[in-house]
């Protein structure tokens, strides 16, 4: 039932918002009332008098976790429908929480995002999570919010490393778990024993008893049913809506001073940047006077203009907002994730968010080759670190250092070449120009002992690609940890370093002809395995700058694998295809044809050129070498060598 709150105050005097002016001040008294109650009657009653007056509503807040491509964010779309928050004639689409165009494009979860439903007079706030251990920053600071949440997996694959990785950090922290195994309509799905697998699973994570008795849901959310049968599909989700809100727990009403911490940050044009978070005690009040007790322990006085609480896909203004839900609060100027919002005259900051620390970490510079400024908006040293700077406020888990000695370098540190690389293509995409070096992993000494990053890799291919797999971890120190088969496919486990991983992708699907499926995710430190050769092939690089003349390319192809297109223009230095040897091979692609006026039989052949290799960025980051950089503008992307000159480059490789 929804109840009213009243707070009261006896008071003489004059009470002014600030309570400076009481001249009697007495205990607060809380009054929980059916809305039918006449609030006149009972203020009389009492001889109170009201401060304020708000709807304590029966809330949830959850979760939800799996692996990428397993259907969370179709869930949710389903779990919006089902809250009635569109018109009968409105056109949603598809992914309808993956707003941004990135997260269309690559179909992956990257930003972690609230919306709320409200089903049978509860309001349930979802929070969707990103499946790639690449954005682990997102989840971890956004299960702070959660009371509970649910574990989606695949009927077919069962629970893989990510899911792992997201559901140990909610288990850590005590939320109930609901279990979801969707895509049950797919051929060749195994429900029950991936029912096994999330049990042993949960188990081996050190989980309570209480979390491992756990309602198990089967459906289909691209068909939009859940039941707890997968032999019987059911007319809609809302059985998966009850389990909800009879499993997951509502969230604690803790009386008292208020406390609030930010878990992340939004932004409006109109406003400017808007802390949310989950009000962890007491009540804030639209206009209320508070205290931001920061993360490095400094306490800055200020007040709050607004309150905004999820409603559907957006925010609504209120008054107040008691402890356990979720809210937006605006007005704020100088505040970070981590900081706690407290009371005026006693403060009292809540733990921090701890984050994992960031495992590789790559060079980040101006673009200074000849096609400087052609493309893009931003190009100058000040724009890039004022952009990387800014990064750091929302994107928890990177790091950005400015090089010693230089003032248009940055070391950027990060989860993985998928973290990285998503922030380079949003860069990219404002209108930003940069080059970007190697991925690096980050070493750590521990006891004196030079230790680098190691992550569980899981590969699953059919049976006669197995040998192939396991041949390619190896050379790259990768150890066999299982072997396992499952049908004609056969699922791989390796302990491999962070290294061994930077172009693994690209060589796994080419040797298993696009069958294989590949996850990885952070294990732990461990000593230095060896040094691991990454490319064996050389580089062809252009000899002078121009346009690429189909003419030269079709001389050339003996050569080795092309990137560009013919009519594409070159610069000297730029790396245009890999040669066939281990050794770079400098080469004029600008060469044309020479013309005269004499005709003769066989001169005028065709030329028949090979397609080029397309690289999306990820693949090019992985591919150069550490005397290469991956130059990235608003409409290109080319590989090129840090010393562009043919002359200088052989003179410091004759003095290294």
């Amino acid at each position: 039932m929804t109840c009213i709150t009243l707070k009261y105050e006896k008071r003489q005097g004059k009470l002014c918002p600030c309570r400076k002016k009481v001249v009697i001040l007495h205990p607060i008294y809380i009054i929980r009332a059916a809305p039918q109650h006449s609030l006149s009657k009972l203020s009389s009653a009492f001889g109170l008098h009201p401060i304020y007056i708000y709807f304590m509503q029966d809330i949830r807040n959850i979760a939800i976790i799996a692996h990428v491509d397993h259907g969370k964010t179709t869930l949710v779309d389903k779990m919006l429908l089902a809250g009635n928050l569109f018109r009968e004639n409105q056109q949603t689409g598809d992914l309808i929480l993956d707003n941004n165009e990135l997260e269309r494009e690559r179909g992956i979860t990257i930003l972690s995002k609230n919306v709320s439903i409200n089903y049978k007079g509860t309001k349930i706030n979802v929070i969707d999570t990103p499946g790639h251990s690449d954005f682990g920053g997102e989840v971890e600071r956004v299960l702070n919010m959660a009371d509970g949440c649910i574990l989606l997996v695949d009927a077919f694959e069962g629970p893989m490393p990510q899911t792992r990785f997201v559901l140990q950090k909610a288990l850590e922290i005590g939320l109930k778990p609901v279990v979801v195994v969707n895509k049950v309509d797919k051929p060749n799905c195994r429900p029950e024993e991936v029912y096994e697998m999330v049990f042993d699973l949960m188990f081996s994570l050190n989980a309570t008893e209480d979390q491992l008795d756990f309602p198990v849901v089967y459906g289909s959310a691209k068909q939009g049913w859940m039941g707890p049968d997968y032999n019987t599909p059911t007319q809609d989700i809302t059985y998966l809506l009850d389990v909800i809100l009879n499993t997951i727990p509502a969230p604690e009403q803790l009386e008292g001073t208020p406390q609030m911490l930010i878990t992340s940050l939004d932004y409006s044009t109109y406003t400017g940047r808007i802390a949310v978070g989950r009000v962890h005690r007491g009540t804030l009040r639209a206009g209320q006077n508070i205290t931001i007790a920061h993360r490095n322990g400094s306490m800055e006085k200020t007040k709050i203009k607004e309150l905004h609480t999820f409603e559907g896909m957006g925010h609504r203004a209120t008054e107040a907002v008691s402890s356990g839900d979720i809210c937006a609060v605006i007005g704020l100027s100088n505040f970070e994730i981590g900081d706690t919002i407290c009371d005026f005259e006693e403060p009292e900051a809540l733990p921090t968010i701890s984050i994992d620390e960031p495992t590789m970490s790559m060079l980040f510079t101006i673009n200074n080759s000849p096609f400087f400024g052609k493309e893009g908006k931003y190009c100058t040293s000040r724009h890039i670190g004022d952009r990387l700077y800014k990064e750091l406020e929302k994107n928890l888990a990177l790091r950005v250092e400015t090089k010693e000695g230089c003032t248009d370098q940055w070391i950027v540190s990060g989860r993985g070449v998928l973290h990285l690389s998503v922030l380079i293509e949003t860069m990219r995409r404002e209108g930003y120009e940069l080059q970007v070096g190697q991925p690096q992993v980050i070493y750590k000494e521990i006891n004196g002992v030079k230790c680098e990053p190691i992550e569980e890799l899981t590969i699953n291919v059919p049976e006669e690609f197995a040998s192939k797999m396991i041949d390619m971890a190896t050379r790259r120190k990768g150890e066999m940890v299982s072997m396992e088969a499952q049908g004609d496919r056969v699922n791989i486990e390796f302990e491999i370093p962070s290294r061994g991983i930077i172009g693994l992708r690209t060589n796994v699907l080419t040797a298993s002809q696009g069958e294989a499926i590949m996850a990885h995710r952070f294990k732990n430190y461990q000593p230095f395995k060896g040094e691991i050769t990454r490319r064996t092939n050389g580089s062809l690089i252009a000899l002078e700058g121009g346009t690429a003349f189909a003419y030269a390319i079709d001389h050339l192809q003996d050569r080795g694998k092309f990137f560009i297109f013919p009519q594409d223009t070159v610069y000297a230095g730029q790396v245009v295809g890999e040669h066939v040897h281990e050794i770079d091979l400098v080469i004029n692609v600008t060469k044309a044809k020479q013309l005269t006026n004499v005709r003769a039989s066989g001169t005028d052949e065709k030329a028949h050129i090979i397609p080029p290799v397309v690289l999306s960025l990820e693949e090019a980051l992985e591919y150069i070498k550490a005397d290469e950089y991956v130059e990235v503008t608003p409409k290109s992307m080319r590989i090129r060598k840090i010393i562009l000159d043919h002359l200088e480059r052989k003179r410091a490789n004759r003095e290294e």
